[in-house]
């Protein structure tokens, strides 16, 4: 099978979730990753619940498809073997703090002396720049300081966040196609290049039309639910039991819904005339359509509004659901790993669909250290000199 990245080699040096994202969504296309960690392990390990046999669910479902090594990057000598290793890899990936890397030595002007075609990649919370670079944070810190966080929830509630780590997840689609952008610039010109991610400024990217609506209109956003903030009625309706999502907001799919319910009365109703007047009396129509709309269950409405085309639907899906939906099924979406430890683990795999280099999974997430001797032989390190580094404590 065709691999999209095959023969690009990356170099990981990132930890818990949007630098391992990033180089497992390169190894799902077929790049080689190395991932160097240090005697402890990525901090990911530890994070749960929940764990399978001792082994934490979230790293790994962040790294599969990556081969792992374990350096102690606090020795002279560990630094050593990592600068050797850079000089044959095509991408290196690191999400320290800014400032380590100079200190460890392994910082771009460092290691462009030794691999001019080498693409360095920085992944941060605020970026390398700036008065906030040295500010730790991590998903959560960065949904609150980015403004994500006060757009989600209700009205009156407390703040809350978007419980999967999707500034995580967009810092590493934003890392991803950025070290796809350069390997593109790298075989056109020969020339590598520094790429500084921050996840601030990925979580703001992922507010793109939020923001620009607050500065084209200078009015803050208000928390509104399920509801989107420039239609109506674009949201959760409540229905005998549970919940639909409804999107009715364009002029003709608004007078299919109102003649759909029987409550054609509404399109002569000034408050709905159109779009804007719909938002601002959003919850007067709310109101309205969940009178219809619970006397019947989800399961029928959405038999029923399928018939539809007009009028955009869906269920408001439980996990449950979502795992054994006949789409997800039909796309093989889900994939099954098979693990030495946690047996037999279950996760999403790599969506977009290529018809000449499709993804796939060609290793399991590594256990700590387990390819290390295999990666020291790959890079030419002699038997000689990898006891050494074994017996000194400098590999694991």
């Amino acid at each position: 099978m065709k691999k999209a990245l095959e023969g690009i080699k990356v170099l990981d040096l990132s930890q818990i979730a949007a630098g391992p994202a990033c180089t497992m969504f390169l190894g799902d296309l077929g790049a080689e990753v190395i991932k160097v960690e240090p005697p402890s392990g990525d901090i990911c390990r530890m994070i749960g619940p929940p764990f399978i046999s001792g082994q934490s669910v979230v790293f790994l479902s962040l790294n599969r498809n990556k081969k792992g090594i374990v350096i102690d990057l606090k020795t002279p000598a560990g630094i050593d073997i990592l600068l050797k290793m850079a000089q044959k890899c095509d991408v290196f990936i690191e999400s320290f703090r800014p400032g380590v890397t100079e200190r460890l030595g392994i910082d771009y002007d460092t290691m462009v002396q030794k691999n001019e075609n080498l693409i360095y990649c920085s992944i941060s919370a605020y970026g390398q720049t700036g008065p906030w670079k040295h500010k730790p944070g991590v998903d959560g810190i960065i949904q609150g300081s980015s403004g994500l966080m006060s757009i989600i929830g209700e009205e009156s509630g407390h703040p809350c966040k978007v419980q999967a780590p999707v500034v995580d997840l967009a810092t590493a689609m934003t890392g991803t196609f950025s070290i796809l952008g350069a390997l593109f610039v790298r075989e056109r010109t020969g020339v590598g290049q520094k790429i500084d991610i921050s996840m601030y400024n990925s979580a703001l990217m992922l507010q793109q039309t939020s923001i620009a609506s607050y500065l084209a209109s200078g009015e803050l956003p208000s928390k509104n639910g399920s509801a989107a903030p420039y239609a109506a009625p674009n949201e959760a309706i409540r229905t005998k039991d549970g919940y639909i999502m409804i999107a009715a907001y364009q002029p003709a799919k608004w007078n299919a819904l109102c003649k759909f319910v029987g409550c054609e009365y509404l399109l002569d109703d000034q408050r709905f005339v159109d779009g804007p007047n719909r938002v601002a009396h959003r919850k007067e129509l709310v109101e309205i359509l969940e009178m219809v709309f619970c006397e019947k269950t989800s399961l029928k409405w959405l038999e029923l509004l399928e018939q539809e085309d007009e009028i955009m639907s869906g269920p408001v899906a439980t996990y449950d659901q979502v795992v054994t939906s006949v789409q997800g099924i039909h796309d093989k979406i889900f994939v099954e790993i098979e693990h030495p430890l946690a047996g037999i683990i279950r996760m999403p795999g790599f969506g977009p669909k290529f018809s000449e280099t499709p993804a796939a999974i060609y290793l399991k997430p590594p256990l700590l250290g387990e390819h290390t001797r295999e990666i020291l032989e790959h890079f030419c390190f002699s038997e000689k000199e990898i006891n050494l580094f074994y017996q000194d404590g400098i590999v694991k």
